[in-house]
C-alpha cells in the first residue's frame, strides 16, 4: 500500500487514479496528523509514502523525522516545489528515501516508485512464498511443492508480479508496465503468450492451476486450490 500524503485535491486525485491505475493500493492523507495516524496504524501493510512537504498544520519535514524515529525502515519519497539546493539536501538529511520537486512527470514518479519499491523488496526477504509455490529472487528459480521449475527472465519476472500481488487481477496494461518496463503495441498478445508459458510450467504433473483468466480484465493468481475465478 502507497500513502499518499498531498493537501492539493486536484493533485491527490490525479495521482491516486494514475497509481491505482497501475496496480497500486493508495490511500490518502490531506494533512500531516491523518498521515502520522495512518503510519501508525498501518504496521507492515505500508509500502511506500509520497510527501507533500507544504501541509496545512505542519512542515512535511517534520513528519519525516516523526516517521524515521517510528518506523524506521518506511520509504519516503518527498513531492515538493521547494526545488533549491538548501531544501533538497534539508530533504535527504531528514531521511527521504528520494526527493522530487514539482511539476513533474508521472511517468518519472511511477519510475521512482518501483524502484524505491524494487531496493526494498530485495532488502527485506530474498524469498517470495504463496501457498505451495516458492520463487528464489537470487538464483531465480521457482519451486512448486518442492518441485524445480527453471524459468525465462520474462517469465521469472512475470512470476515475481503476480506473486507479489496474490488475488489481484493484473490488466494486460499493468503488466506490460511492471514487467517490461515501456510502452508496447496495445494489441500484441505478448502478455497473453508469456502467461501460457507460465501456466505450462506451474501446472505440470497434474497440479492444481495456478493463474486464472478474469475476462475483460485481466489474470491473477490463485494460491489455494479450488477457488474459482
Amino acid at each position: 500500500m502507497i500513502l499518499l500524503v498531498e493537501d492539493d485535491s486536484r493533485i491527490a486525485a490525479f495521482l491516486a487514479k494514475g497509481l491505482q491505475a497501475e496496480g497500486y493500493a493508495v490511500t490518502r492523507a490531506e494533512d500531516a496528523r491523518t498521515a502520522l495516524g495512518i503510519v501508525d496504524a498501518s504496521g507492515e501493510d505500508l509500502d511506500l509514502a509520497l510527501l507533500d512537504l507544504g501541509l496545512p498544520d505542519r512542515d512535511g519535514l517534520e513528519v519525516l523525522r516523526l516517521w524515521r524515529a517510528r518506523r524506521p525502515g518506511l520509504p519516503v519519497i518527498i513531492l515538493t516545489a521547494r526545488d533549491d539546493v538548501a531544501s533538497k539536501v534539508a530533504g535527504l538529511d531528514a531521511g527521504a528515501t528520494d526527493y522530487v520537486t514539482k511539476p513533474f512527470s508521472f511517468d518519472e514518479l511511477l519510475a521512482r516508485v518501483r524502484a524505491v519499491l524494487r531496493t526494498r523488496e530485495q532488502t527485506v526477504s530474498t524469498e517470495l512464498e504463496v501457498g505451495d509455490l516458492r520463487l528464489d529472487l537470487l538464483s531465480k528459480v521457482a519451486f512448486r511443492a518442492d518441485r524445480r521449475i527453471e524459468l525465462a527472465h520474462r517469465e521469472w519476472a512475470l512470476l515475481e508480479l503476480f506473486m507479489r500481488h496474490p488475488n489481484q487481477v493484473l490488466s494486460r496494461t499493468q503488466i506490460l508496465n511492471r514487467v517490461w518496463e515501456y510502452d508496447f503495441d496495445p494489441g500484441s498478445n505478448v502478455v497473453d503468450v508469456y502467461v501460457s508459458y507460465l501456466r505450462r510450467k506451474l501446472n505440470r504433473d497434474g497440479l492444481a492451476p495456478l493463474i486464472h483468466t478474469v475476462r475483460g480484465a485481466g489474470y491473477r493468481l490463485l494460491p489455494v486450490p479450488g477457488q474459482g475465478n
